[in-house]
């Protein structure tokens, strides 16, 4: 069955990888895949008849879930980016111009694209958020890559405008949203110093091994980048 239809909205890796999904899944051994999946539609169809296999199988399907998403996405030739911004991170007071994970995050992207045969047109599909604060950013991106010198550059690949889509309608956005979640609380990189969640490890093996990486004589660039402050720098002293 479709997520949807057990929620009546957009299943969420908060839902499907909280600490309550761990620890009800570690409540029984591992269960049959037949038998859970028995089990996990019996309590998704009707959420009152709840029993401990029935809990232990939709905490155990959840993780098998989020997990098979990821490889199925490996296997088929995904590969994935992230700008990482420390929760305490100092930010931009203005907010005309495009904050520097998004900089960050189009230059890999564009990396990406200049590598691939045939040079291919890369598009952006963002989770849609409110109308007002959508246009701010669809503003923002707009000046980006027709104001500034590396926008216009990587417009040659990258369609300057971005997509819009429900996220409850488009799969590939609780992808992205599981990838997120699982970075923030599962992933630890240089620099990431803060308590990760060791019950993740199944699910981050899946989002480190999604990882663009490219490595050319001088440099290695990954595609997962660590920015400690969103203001933009300042100018050099004369």
């Amino acid at each position: 069955m479709r997520l949807f239809e057990a929620y009546r909205k957009e299943a969420k890796a908060q839902k499907l990888l909280d600490r309550r999904t761990f620890k009800h899944a570690a409540q029984l051994a591992t269960i049959p895949l037949a038998r859970r999946s028995q089990l996990a539609k019996e309590i998704l169809e009707d959420g009152t008849a709840v029993t401990r296999e029935r809990l232990t199988a939709l905490g155990q399907a959840k993780i098998a879930y989020a997990a098979f998403a990821l490889h199925l996405a490996k296997v088929h030739g995904a590969q994935a980016f992230a700008s990482i911004v420390p929760q305490g991170a100092p930010r931009p007071t203005a907010s005309t111009s495009l904050r520097k994970d998004y900089a960050y995050l189009f230059e890999r992207f564009y990396g990406f694209l200049n590598i691939q045969p045939g040079d291919p047109m890369g598009y952006m599909v963002f989770d849609e958020i409110d109308k007002s604060a959508s246009h701010v950013l669809l503003g923002q991106v707009g000046s980006y890559f027709i104001k500034t010198n590396q926008g216009r550059v990587r417009s040659r690949l990258i369609i300057p405008e971005p997509f819009f889509v429900h996220s409850d309608l488009t799969t590939l956005i609780q992808v992205a949203d599981i990838i997120a979640y699982t970075i923030s609380w599962g992933l630890r990189l240089k620099g990431m110093n803060s308590p990760k969640r060791n019950e993740l490890e199944p699910v981050t093996r899946e989002v480190l091994s999604l990882r663009f990486r490219h490595e050319t004589e001088t440099r290695v660039t990954w595609g997962y980048k660590v920015i400690e402050d969103l203001r933009p720098a300042l100018p050099a002293a004369p």
